[in-house]
């Protein structure tokens, strides 16, 4: 048939894809391969890598293979032309029986990717078996008086070849008395019946001898014989009749045993035994059907004895005889035929052909997961099966053929979700009720890198104290990466930035395993005050993913630096000479001690006392502007007097330092300025230092000059300012409103309040009140600060000294700006005492010269000035 196919498609070129596709089965039905049974084993059937389209040099990779069992002890592939072979010669009366056609349908499965082919194989009869009759001798008796035309069926051969093969005609050995007659039945089968033609006569001759013959339609045909021996009986008049010559009746296939199925009934009109009937099988009945029925002799009744199946054989017909009991007794035959009713009695089979087991989660939707066929051994709708599984799985069954299903993926597949699947398939049929079988596909889904290592937040902020040990543990990165395997597997490791004056790696160690960050030398806050660089987690899968975290490091300041003298200069263990001219009054200006902290905070607050004196009582130090002044009038007889300035810092412990003064009266001693500049070239060390802190304040000085211009300028345009703060990524304002929020007057009342996302780094406030300015630093935290300029700002409990100008100022914490307001109702004159500033704030002063108020962050300043 291949043959004839390709030749119509040299014919007929542009119809070729549409025949093909009908061929093949894609339109029009399934490819059938014939093959005669009992071929032996190699015999070609056909070569299903053609009609499949397969590529013939794959068919290995693929595995190209007939599924099920059963078919694969009888045929096999060859994987390296692709032809359908017979591996064991087949039976065909063993496998189908008396089926007209014996179709065996064969699926094929490839693999990569996964799927399936269906083709059927006819087992074509031959004749290979001869009619056989159940007995050799058949015995039949007649009655002498039977008249001509009278038919007496007899015993039909049986033949377990199908078709053309199978009985094709009866013969029956030449005589004068009887003849044959062959009845076909609705099966298709015969049925010999003899035929009395001409009557007979006891006395003459009581029995005769004949031979009857079957013959198939096999080429070359085979034939059976059988010797029937007719008895001539003595006469009796009349032969019992049957109501109607045929039966006909169904019943469920699930009726129980001893249920009446039909009673039969036949009349004799003779008296005696002659009239009495008496009910029996036909000689010829199976005995099949003598086990499953039972025929009461007297009364006809024909009970169920057996159960029954659709599904082996749905129809039994026989025959039933009714004999009298006269001499020679006379019988007459009727043909029963019980039709059985399915029922639905089997529930669905469900066979899984091919399944992965595994599946990768980036497998495509449609991807097949296994095949699967179901049977369901009953007829019409008790046959037909549905398959289904549960709606809330990411697949779906797809039906290629009838009964045949493939399950395929429906929906992406996550691993890190669900990392398997037991997908329980059912199978129904419809029928009443409707019976279901279930089966469990066990799925295991891959792992595929798709998911990057993940930090538990986007950046750290690490504070570490300086002059920390080398090796120090700073921090520890810790990532995790819900993938599994080398998917999972982390490493760390270090980001430089191209434009960066500091690396972070002549800092930190960054372990690569778990991420802990070490340092490797100790750390200066004078030198390095932040760090800032980024760790990347990187996975080891194919292709590898990774993501990073900011990291900033603080360096926390401590008190490591003592302070030092800027001026008056000395060498170390020297004295300064200072000039005072003769008969000074009281408060004169001596000299004006300028040390600096290269702390911060209050590690940085420095304050002057005076320690060692002749008379303590001749002169005064301020204690943070270092001015050096006389307390009394000065006799001009004062002999010289060594003075020993301590300068401390505020931080714990305080670290300090001291200058040592020579004051002696000179007549042509000139008045100390404040500025006095060095008449002698500073020492490379010192000029370095000197020109580091200039820079420095320009630098504030214009940046504070700039903030302080910006703010006046939104201010003047109306840009509405408050106690609150504004939103993020705003600039601050500055007001001299004095009566906006009904606070009295008063000389300095400054209150910042920090913003909630940038902390304020540092407030420089300065005035010219006798050169004494303070520079306040406020910690990285989000509170409010009220700062008050006083005339003086005295230890607790302190008087007011008149010699420290109002200068100085006051620190509070201020928790919420209610609090801030009440603290300032009772506020009515300057300079007025509120309290000392708490140290856990830590804030600084240090003198400066300018008037600057600079605000670095986002904040909301309000001031009255």
């Amino acid at each position: 048939m291949l043959r004839e196919v390709r030749s119509w498609v040299d014919i007929c070129p542009g119809a070729t894809l549409l025949f093909l596709c009908c061929y093949l089965g894609y339109v029009c039905g399934q490819i059938r391969y014939p093959v005669p049974e009992e071929s032996q084993e190699g015999t070609f059937v056909g070569n299903v890598a053609q009609d499949f389209l397969l590529d013939t040099e794959s068919l290995s990779a693929r595995r190209l293979q007939v599924a099920g069992e059963v078919n694969q002890r009888h045929f096999r592939v060859d994987l390296d032309s692709g032809a359908l072979l017979i591996k064991n010669p087949i039976d065909r009366e063993a496998l189908c029986g008396l089926s007209a056609n014996c179709i065996v349908p064969l699926e094929f499965v490839t693999e990569g990717p996964l799927e399936m082919y269906r083709a059927e194989v006819e087992i074509v009869d031959v004749n290979d078996h001869a009619p056989r009759f159940p007995r050799q001798q058949l015995d039949l008796e007649i009655g002498e008086a039977a008249p001509p035309g009278q038919r007496f069926p007899l015993e039909k051969a049986q033949d377990a070849d199908v078709g053309s093969n199978s009985i094709s005609s009866y013969r029956l050995s030449s005589n004068e008395h009887f003849a044959l007659d062959v009845k076909k039945r609705s099966d298709g089968s015969l049925v010999p019946e003899l035929l009395l033609e001409k009557p007979l006569d006891r006395e003459k001759q009581s029995d005769y001898r004949l031979v009857l013959t079957a013959v198939d339609g096999g080429n070359p045909p085979r034939s059976g014989t059988a010797e029937l021996r007719v008895s001539v009986l003595d006469v009796n008049d009349n032969a019992p009749a049957f109501q109607q010559s045929s039966y006909r009746i169904s019943v469920l296939e699930s009726a129980p045993a001893g249920m009446l199925l039909i009673q039969l009934n036949a009349s004799d009109p003779d008296l005696g035994p002659s009239g009495n009937v008496t009910f029996s099988f036909s000689g010829h009945t199976p005995d099949r059907v003598r086990n499953l029925f039972s025929l009461h002799p007297t009364t006809g009744k024909l009970t169920l004895q057996g159960p029954l199946d659709f599904e082996n054989e749905n129809y039994y017909e026989f025959d039933v005889r009714a004999r009298d009991g006269g001499s020679p007794a006379m019988e007459q035959h009727c043909s029963l035929r019980v039709d059985l009713l399915d029922v639905n009695d089997n529930a669905p089979h469900i066979t899984v052909t091919s399944e992965l087991g595994t599946l990768p989660e980036s497998a495509e939707p449609g991807t097949v997961v296994a095949l699967i066929s179901v049977q369901d051994p009953d007829s019409g709708s008790n046959g037909d099966v549905s398959l289904r599984i549960p709606d809330h799985l990411p697949f779906a069954l797809k039906s290629a053929f009838r009964n045949q299903f493939s399950l395929v993926t429906a929906g992406p597949l996550d691993r890190e979700a669900k990392s398997s699947y037991d997908i329980m398939v059912t199978a129904s049929d419809a029928g009443s009720p409707p019976l279901s079988t279930q089966r469990t596909i066990f799925l295991n889904i891959s792992d595929v890198n798709d998911n990057p290592p993940s930090f538990f937040q986007r950046s750290h902020e690490v504070f570490v104290p300086e002059n920390n040990r080398p090796g120090d543990l700073l921090c520890s990165l810790a990532a995790s990466d819900p993938d599994s395997g080398l998917n999972s597997l982390i490493s760390y490791s270090l980001l430089e930035p191209r434009n960066r004056d500091v690396s972070a790696s002549s800092f930190i160690s960054l372990n690569p395993q778990t991420g802990a960050v070490h340092a490797t030398r100790s750390f200066d806050y004078e030198q390095t005050q932040t760090l800032q660089f980024e760790v990347q987690a990187r996975d080891r899968g194919n292709p590898p993913l990774s993501s990073t975290v900011t990291v900033r490091l603080f360096v926390l300041d401590l008190n490591d630096n003592a302070p030092a003298v800027l001026r008056p200069r000395a060498r170390p263990g020297s004295l300064c000479p200072q000039a005072l001219p003769p008969s000074v009054g009281a408060g004169h200006l001596v000299t004006k001690v300028t040390a600096v902290d290269l702390d911060s905070g209050y590690n940085a607050w420095v304050s002057y006392q005076l320690l060692e004196a002749p008379d303590p009582s001749l002169f005064a130090v301020s204690r943070y502007a270092g001015e050096v002044r006389t307390a009394v009038p000065i006799p001009a007889d004062l002999p010289p007097q060594k003075l020993v300035i301590v300068v401390k810092d505020s931080g714990t412990p305080p670290l300090s330092t001291s200058v040592t003064l020579l004051v002696s009266l000179e007549e042509d001693a000139h008045p100390v300025v404040p500025d006095l500049r060095e008449s002698s070239a500073p020492r490379e060390g010192e000029s370095r230092l000197t020109l580091y802190l200039a820079v420095s304040l320009v630098a504030i000085c214009f940046v504070s000059f700039g903030s302080f211009v910006a703010l006046l300028s939104k201010c003047l345009r109306g840009a509405a300012c408050g106690a609150t703060c504004f939103p993020a990524g705003t600039c601050a304002c500055l007001t001299r409103s004095r009566r906006r929020e009904g606070l009295p007057p008063s000389n300095g009342i400054l209150r910042i309040q920090l913003g909630s996302d940038d902390p304020i780094k540092f407030v420089d406030v300065g005035g010219h009140s006798h050169g004494c300015t303070p520079l306040a630093s406020a910690p990285t935290r989000s509170d409010s600060f009220m700062m008050v300029k006083s005339p003086s700002a005295p230890m607790a409990g302190e008087p007011v000294r008149p010699s420290c100008p109002p200068s100085d100022l006051l620190y509070g914490l201020e928790v919420r700006s209610l609090q801030a307001q009440s603290m300032l109702e009772g506020y009515s004159d300057p300079g007025m005492w509120l309290g000392r500033v708490p140290e856990s704030i830590g804030l600084s002063v240090r003198a400066r010269s300018d008037v600057t108020i600079f605000v670095s962050g986002n904040c909301v300043v309000d001031s009255v000035l």
